[in-house]
């Protein structure tokens, strides 16, 4: 078997046409097939379903698939670890973060890092958690800001770094507007604005209203906290969200929730075992001490 087999079925696998993932790789479309042929003739199975031109993988491929990701991978990054190890100052960063975080939190945490590190750049990726979680495991992206995990298969290292409070977003002028704080079950009979169903926001928002047994109406669910935020000031519901910088409050009141505690923690999250660049670590180890002084300045507050 020859290498160039694997880097052909990874093409084929992605573009599932065999003339479209021919010409991507500025190859001929026998030669393509006759590469393919090999490899299934050495595994000793068929590794997808043909319909003309327009191929599927089968259960066979995508179990082959995922080794062939994972080699490849292996690959890109020894030689990625040569290119590091002879230019240590540079290189670039791939993050991926929540919606939420966006509005504010990312551009200062990257500013701040890049006046010590000025020549290290980023690749950024803002999604749900689920989804961030994908592209971590596949190896597209080195770290995670977000929620904690739960019922993931993968072996991701997560390490908790802060708390955010979640407020009632409410619109000028309602009724619960000029409260100091409320009880979640003040909101009840609210109309609710939420993130969709994945988002990291809306499973802790669900868990919130599971522990006082109410079942909110749910109007409408976007997919950006700032739409959220409109919505609330229009008048066309409620809402839970962080006291995020970046998004318009002039029409909007954030009210406390004494009971239950509305908080969410948010961490750093990468695949454990997996290679980081030196870039990376020195971004990881900035963000360690920068949530770890901030949290040294918060409780040195409150005494």
């Amino acid at each position: 078997m020859e290498w160039q087999q694997l880097e052909y079925f990874q093409t084929l696998a992605r573009i599932q046409h065999v003339t479209r993932a021919a010409e991507s790789m500025s190859l001929s479309q026998p030669a393509l097939s006759r590469s393919i042929a090999r490899l299934e003739e050495e595994v000793g199975l068929p590794l997808f379903d043909r319909q003309g031109r327009t191929i599927m993988l089968n259960r066979y491929g995508e179990l082959l698939l995922k080794r062939v990701n994972r080699i490849l991978k292996e690959w890109e990054d020894g030689k990625q670890e040569l290119r590091d190890l002879v230019h240590p100052e540079h290189g670039e960063v791939s993050l991926g973060f929540l919606h939420t975080l966006g509005t504010s939190l990312i551009p200062d945490l990257i500013g701040a890092f890049r006046t010590e590190a000025p020549q290290i750049n980023f690749s950024l990726m803002q999604n749900h958690s689920y989804s961030l979680l994908e592209h971590l495991d596949a190896g597209e992206l080195d770290l995670c800001l977000l929620a904690e995990p739960t019922e993931t298969k993968m072996s991701i290292q997560w390490t908790p770094l802060w708390s955010e409070e979640l407020f009632a977003i409410v619109p000028i002028g309602h009724r619960l507007a000029e409260a100091e704080s409320i009880l979640l079950e003040e909101l009840a009979d609210e109309s609710f604005i939420f993130l969709k169903k994945g988002y990291a926001l809306r499973r802790t928002t669900d868990r919130l209203f599971e522990e006082i047994g109410v079942q909110p109406k749910i109007t409408f669910e976007g997919e950006e906290a700032a739409t959220v935020a409109g919505l609330v000031a229009a008048g066309l519901g409620v809402s839970l969200l962080p006291d995020l910088r970046g998004i318009d409050k002039s029409k909007i009141i954030h009210v406390r929730v004494r009971e239950p505690q509305c908080h969410r923690v948010i961490g750093m999250a990468l695949v454990e075992g997996g290679y980081l660049s030196p870039a990376t670590i020195r971004f990881k180890e900035f963000v360690l001490a920068h949530f770890g002084q901030k949290e040294k300045e918060a409780a040195s507050d409150l005494k």
